[in-house]
């Protein structure tokens, strides 16, 4: 995927780190300003985002601008397949890029002067009239979009505790439980993640059984954090990164309940099922050698499938 040094890029396989275990280690965002800060005001159309579909960081971001209907965020959207330049844009068209014109997300991490070390992912949340990245965090995008502008609140005061106990749980169990099934590099680190992930989905599924929402009747930031790893569970995590325990569609409560998030106004715009499966089937030495995109699963996600 590459990698960034002083703002320089450099080709090569920085995005996994892999424990003596076989564990694998995400490595952490680096760029965490704030809108409201002096240097980032909080101004209608000013700010953009670099996504790719099928990053289920990035999702939640397309999801939060999507819930608080923030259209003066503009957005560019990478290719669905990494190449060794890493997220890349198409000249034109759906995956180009008309803020920068940049060809891969690189050259977005290169136009800011902070010289980059690190590496290069998505979202980017980008000051367009300081031309600087605010952050390349998707919890703290997600944090900061629903707490600067007027919209509906995801995160009220009196839940917050409640939120990031679940945001907690969920990031290392689920959001990035599936990851470390799906990089592991022993059967013992794969197996101790899948079974945390199933474990996790399970206790979700027991408290849905009482409860709307994680946090009662009100969709918060917690549900929305869950809900990328959702999306991509059928036709993704479950072969792909061999969570094959359960299918989402077997659990009584997690199931409605990720299809009534779906059914939310704007949700089913920002899922892309197609893409999904382009991305984590493109070709992989370790995962799937021959690159070969399956026809399955189909999934009844509702009658406003976007990408099936």
């Amino acid at each position: 995927m590459g990698y960034m040094v002083d703002g320089v890029y450099h080709v090569g396989d920085d995005v996994t780190a892999t424990l003596p275990s076989g564990e694998f280690e995400r490595s952490r965002s680096t760029v965490r300003n704030w809108i409201g800060d002096a240097d980032f005001p909080a101004e209608a159309g000013r700010y953009h985002l670099f996504v790719a579909w099928n990053c289920p960081w990035a999702h939640r971001t397309l999801l939060i601008r999507a819930l608080k209907g923030l259209d003066h965020i503009t957005v560019s959207y990478a290719l669905p397949n990494r190449t060794d330049q890493g997220w890349v844009f198409d000249a034109e068209g759906e995956f180009a890029d008309s803020l920068l014109n940049a060809r891969a997300v690189h050259e977005v991490y290169s136009a800011d002067p902070i010289r980059y070390t690190g590496r290069l992912t998505v979202p980017v949340l980008w000051d367009k009239v300081a031309r600087r990245m605010v952050s390349n965090e998707s919890a703290d995008i997600v944090r900061m979009l629903n707490d600067v502008f007027d919209g509906p609140d995801f995160a009220p005061e009196a839940l917050r505790d409640q939120i990031d106990e679940w945001n907690a749980l969920i990031y290392k169990s689920v959001n990035n439980g599936v990851y470390r099934a799906g990089f592991a590099s022993t059967q013992a680190a794969y197996e101790k993640a899948a079974y945390e992930v199933f474990a996790t989905l399970d206790r979700i599924d027991a408290h849905l059984a009482e409860s709307r929402f994680l946090c009662g009747d009100q969709f918060t930031e917690a549900d929305l954090r869950l809900f990328p790893t959702l999306a991509r569970f059928e036709v993704a995590y479950h072969y792909a990164f061999r969570c094959n325990l359960k299918k989402l569609s077997d659990y009584a409560h997690l199931w409605p309940y990720a299809k009534a998030i779906y059914a939310m106004p704007g949700v089913a715009e920002t899922v892309r099922f197609d893409i999904y499966k382009r991305g984590y089937f493109s070709a992989s030495e370790k995962r799937n050698p021959l690159g070969i995109i399956p026809i399955g699963p189909i999934v009844d996600w509702g009658t406003d499938q976007v990408g099936r």
